[in-house]
């Protein structure tokens, strides 16, 4: 086992720039990125080398995402920071800047003839990136007209963009009052409360999710303003360009159709029902009569005791060896080479993310680690985010843009190898019994909590195409998806979920939820196929993560895995293999 005293909780920035917030190396960065993109903005315009264009593109592209992680993490890590939202917001100026050149580059794109088009993506400078730029070219076919579109992502700025960090200061302001066992009252930030909702002690969780109801009932009119004016930004702009679907944008960013997504749906409805099986047996296990909202999730058995940072992040790293030495080694560079913000403090952000640092050749990985099975659980995910960027460094930048459903294919992949080998490697009943639990608590998260989150959206931009929607009717939305999807079978649900989480704000991806339940099912697939092929599919595994910013997800399927996504048998059979978990669940 490696050596667990090696890994530290709190991640390194330095690395990248040092000082944080006040980084003059990262002021001197944003000066010279500032300057490099009115370069290319001028030279866009001024001449047709699609080559040159193409590389400073691919360079300015990795130097802004290098900046953009940044200083997401120095929000995340401190919410308080004024001076990194400051940092946040010029890194999105620039953006947008970056954005309206790439304006320009499109329609050079489009003004090139299909024939001509052919002949110049046959050439040795272009074979490679191919996929991406027909991909651009085929879309800014779709939009308005440059100058229209430049003025779109200007007004972005303090916009839309400007909506969604008006709820992240909103989510800075969020404090739930704990009460201890000495009856003390802390302060928690959001962060640490939504890790007490999962607590083994029914009694905590009510408490804290009775709060947590409070706090964000309080705030519940900013968020809901927030999320009408970010919807409402987006239903104009699609009517002005004629798209008549809100899902046109998020399925043409996951690379993925509209039969597949249907068919993915249906095959969920159809099939999830062996969960409600569950849910009567966890409820007789807590001693309940129905599950409430925050029993779902609630551990059961030894998954409700503590497992330090450093026992946790050995185990990811000694169960990865089983399935790849590569993930394996990997994951312990990691681990030991400060990429990983975990540490339990107060004025983080809440929830987990992995983000690149292309010039490092690195990723910066956050969270906020309690000590449950489920941290494990988010640090593997995480971890397979940071492994998929990996594999693709050597890459040409524009191919290492994937889209968000297979990226969580590779992130609940590494969740599934955790959780599978140490199912296996269980010798008790109990322990056994907590690793299904926990494992089934994902199916439920992402057949379940997931759909309801895609149900809630489709009725808020519905209602939202005739005016503001209200925070009583979004509550009433959320309820109504919960009670869906959940089959209504839970005694209490969640009705400010909706202002609670996030991805709901995150101006980059519309829709913010479908890819999770893509990349669970879709990673679920590919794991019974590795399952067949042992040891040897550690290469053939490799090559369809290189593959994901190159191809249709339909395209993918078909190449690696010789399936066909678009029709409902391939998502059948991995519902199939998930009911397995609670069949042997119940056996137990």
């Amino acid at each position: 086992m490696t050596k667990a005293e090696t890994f530290a909780q709190v991640w390194d920035l330095d690395a990248a720039f040092p000082g944080g917030s006040d980084s003059p190396q990262f002021e001197q960065f944003l000066s010279e990125l500032s300057e490099r993109i009115n370069v290319f903005g001028e030279r866009v315009r001024e001449t047709a080398d699609l080559k040159l264009l193409t590389d400073e593109l691919q360079e300015l592209q990795q130097r802004l995402v290098e900046a953009g992680t940044f200083t997401t993490c120095l929000t995340a890590q401190d919410q308080r920071d004024k001076k990194a939202m400051a940092l946040d917001s010029a890194v999105r100026t620039l953006i947008a800047a970056y954005q309206s050149a790439l304006t320009v580059f499109d329609q050079r794109l489009v003004s090139i003839a299909d024939e001509q088009w052919e002949k110049l993506m046959e050439e040795d400078a272009f074979a490679a990136i191919r996929f991406p730029l027909t991909e651009r070219r085929r879309q800014a076919a779709e939009k308005l007209a440059p100058e229209l579109e430049m003025l779109l992502t200007d007004l972005a700025v303090d916009g839309y963009h400007g909506w969604s960090e008006l709820y992240d200061t909103t989510v800075g302001q969020i404090e739930v009052p704990f009460e201890e066992e000495d009856g003390k009252i802390t302060m928690l930030s959001a962060g640490q409360a939504h890790n007490k909702l999962h607590h083994h002690a029914k009694q905590v969780r009510e408490k804290t999710f009775a709060a947590w109801e409070n706090a964000w009932a309080k705030h519940a009119d900013y968020c809901g303003q927030a999320l009408n004016h970010l919807g409402g930004f987006r239903l104009q702009t699609y009517k002005h360009r004629n798209w008549n679907s809100v899902l046109k944008e998020p399925l043409d960013m996951n690379r993925m159709s509209e039969e597949t997504l249907n068919s993915m749906w249906s095959a969920v409805e159809r099939g999830r029902g062996f969960l409600l099986d569950v849910f009567q047996k966890k409820a007789e296990l807590l001693g309940v009569e129905k599950l409430g909202w925050t029993d779902v999730e609630a551990p059961i058995g030894s998954a409700g005791k503590k497992i330090p940072y450093a026992e946790g992040a050995a185990m990811i790293v000694e169960q990865f060896s089983r399935f790849s030495p590569k993930m394996a080694e990997f994951a312990e560079m990691a681990l030991k080479g400060g990429w990983v913000e975990a540490e339990d403090r107060p004025n983080k952000r809440p929830g987990g993310f992995c983000a690149g640092l292309p010039l490092q050749k690195q990723s910066r990985i956050f969270m906020t680690y309690e000590g449950s099975m489920d941290n494990v659980s988010t640090l593997a995910h995480e971890l397979g985010h940071a492994f998929h960027s990996h594999v693709m460094y050597d890459l040409p930048p524009l191919t290492q843009d994937y889209a968000m459903g297979v990226a969580e294919t590779a992130s609940t992949f590494a969740e599934t190898i955790v959780s599978d080998a140490l199912l296996r490697l269980a010798d008790d009943r109990e322990t056994k019994l907590a690793l299904l639990d926990d494992k089934i608590g994902r199916a439920v998260a992402f057949l379940m909590n997931i759909h309801a989150r895609f149900m809630f959206e489709t009725s808020f931009y519905e209602e939202r195409r005739k005016g503001t929607v209200s925070v009583e009717r979004l509550n009433e939305f959320m309820l109504e998806a919960q009670k869906k999807a959940y089959h209504d079978s839970l005694s209490s649900y969640h009705p400010h979920f909706w202002a609670s989480k996030l991805h709901f704000y995150i101006t980059d991806v519309p829709f913010y939820n479908f890819p999770y339940t893509f990349g669970y099912l879709f990673s679920t697939g590919i794991y019974s196929f590795a399952a067949e092929q042992g040891a040897s599919f550690e290469d053939r595994y490799i090559a369809l993560l290189r593959d994901t910013g190159r191809m249709s997800v339909e395209e993918l399927a078909l190449k690696h895995l010789q399936a066909d996504v678009t029709k409902p048998e391939f998502w059948e059979r991995s519902i199939a293999a998930v009911k397995k978990d609670a069949e042997e669940f119940l056996a137990l």
